[in-house]
């Protein structure tokens, strides 16, 4: 170009204009390269655990075998982290309590005490007695059933997170080791007592958190935001819900949190929680009075009593998950890396430290790059949550569990969570039709909405629903398909 057109104004705006496209350019190349850095890091921890497997494992037989173990694991790890985590942080983001950044800080550090402290526990027989071990014959096929259960587990959580379905990492587990036993053994090895058990649990779970969270929501909105002074009501009972909240986690994690440091009974857990919960109670009444000094009598000032109780038990429900669920990712490779080691498939097996750290890690990771899709999905894109009906959500799905404990019944915290948002949904269309009916009562005459509206303001949105319900239905099957046909080819290329 000639010197004369460089001062060109023609000229600037041409160069302007390039300049645009090119920050375009580079902004878009940002956003397309965001899904490939996260894949990058996830692939890149994936065979850092498989080296540690190699380091730990050194020059021993079947080294091969245990690193290949460990890399599903991590994979494992990741996906559980991406979807199961987001049932305990998205009510706390979808009701403004939490940032997304505030709800994966805490997460990941809860999860991760819950697993290293509290997770880990010996384990008689792997996943909850799916399949008989001695039926699979030898250590080689029991360690390829476990390896094909663990791979089919990890794609089935891993195609469900990309379609945006919360599914249950622990039906996905069972549903693999039950399709490799069958490939392995035949339909004889399974325990299907168990598995009936476990099919039970898809409705009764979810019912059961749901029904839990709308009572609350009931008691909630017809004895503090119903009542004409809300803030005299809600200093009468917000220290009772958090009392409640306290004792119910504190019976949760005496139940299944700290099982690994000592064992405590149902019924010991449950004083223990009513002693704790009638402290907090007595403790939060001076603070609720004092918080809720100079607030107006509305309900966005029922929001911040609501709070800072909600992050805590966001915060519980994460250490209890990180305690059990990532069980979930290391339970079948502890029980290869016990097979490996010393040919033992039959008896109980223990998870190494390193193993539970592989486990820990992974989840973190896999819910700092992978989780905030799951996260707004179950917090914001079912139902309108505020801290309110997120308390409740939170506060169901701890209580559900202690009573399916008490029950002997095996579920999943996936379903008791999502059901409970679903009830808190569906309990607020009820109350709204009920409320139309009333005033219709009261005014005949008034039009308060025409049917085709009201079909049109419904507040679950039901392509969410019918996406998730189905699939939870088909996570066992799926999963148990997938096992199968891996277990299978793994026997041709052995």
């Amino acid at each position: 170009m000639s010197a004369e057109n460089e001062g060109d104004p023609r000229h600037l705006d041409t160069l302007d204009r390039d300049l645009a496209r090119f920050s375009n350019l580079e902004l878009a190349t940002n956003y397309v390269s965001r899904p490939l850095i996260g894949t990058g890091i996830a692939l890149l921890f994936v065979m850092v655990a498989g080296i540690v497997a190699a380091i730990v494992f050194g020059e021993a037989n079947n080294s091969f075998i245990v690193i290949m173990a460990a890399c599903l694991g991590a994979y494992m790890a990741l996906n559980i982290g991406a979807n199961d985590v987001a049932n305990n942080m998205g009510p706390a983001v979808g009701a403004n309590a939490l940032t997304m950044g505030g709800a994966i800080a805490i997460a990941v550090v809860f999860e991760s005490a819950g697993a290293l402290i509290a997770g880990g526990d010996v384990v008689s027989t792997i996943a909850k007695g799916i399949i008989a071990p001695e039926s699979m014959g030898d250590a080689a096929t029991f360690i390829w059933a476990m390896m094909s259960a663990l791979l089919a587990a990890a794609f089935w959580v891993n195609i469900a997170t990309w379609v945006g379905a919360p599914v249950s990492t622990t039906h996905s587990v069972v549903g693999g080791v039950m399709g490799a036993g069958i490939a392995a053994a035949g339909f004889a090895a399974v325990d299907w007592t168990t598995m009936s058990a476990i099919a039970a649990s898809w409705i009764i779970s979810p019912l059961m958190g749901g029904l839990i969270a709308a009572g609350f929501l009931w008691v909630i909105e017809s004895q503090i935001i119903h009542k004409d002074d809300k803030i005299a009501a809600a200093r009468k009972w917000v220290p009772i819900l958090v009392g409640i909240m306290a004792g119910t986690f504190a019976t949760y994690l005496a139940l299944k949190g700290i099982k690994k440091i000592v064992k405590i009974d149902l019924q010991t857990a449950l004083i223990a929680g009513a002693v704790i919960g009638g402290l907090f109670w007595a403790m939060m009444v001076p603070v609720i009075r004092k918080q809720s000094e100079g607030l107006e009598n509305r309900n966005k000032s029922l929001k911040v009593l609501f709070g800072i109780p909600l992050v805590v038990s966001a915060a519980l429900l994460s250490f209890a998950h990180g305690a059990n669920d990532v069980a979930n990712a290391v339970g079948p490779l502890a029980a290869i890396v016990q097979a490996a080691q010393s040919g033992d498939f039959l008896s109980a097996f223990s998870i190494p430290l390193w193993v539970m750290a592989i486990g820990a890690l992974g989840i973190s990771f896999g819910l700092f790059l992978f989780g905030p899709k799951l996260i707004r999905m179950v917090g914001s894109q079912i139902t309108k949550l505020n801290p309110m009906r997120a308390y409740c959500v939170a506060l169901s799905a701890a209580i559900t569990v202690i009573v399916a404990s008490w029950l002997g019944l095996p579920v999943s915290s996936t379903h008791i969570a999502v059901g409970g948002v679903f009830g808190v949904g569906f309990f607020r269309e009820w109350d709204a039709e009920r409320r139309i009916k009333n005033a219709r009562l009261k005014m005949p005459d008034r039009t308060i909405y025409a049917p085709e509206e009201r079909k049109r303001r419904k507040l679950v949105r039901r392509s969410h629903f019918l996406t998730i319900i189905a699939a939870w239905v088909i996570t066992v099957p799926a999963a148990a398909a997938l096992s199968g046909g891996v277990f299978f080819i793994s026997t041709l290329l052995r």
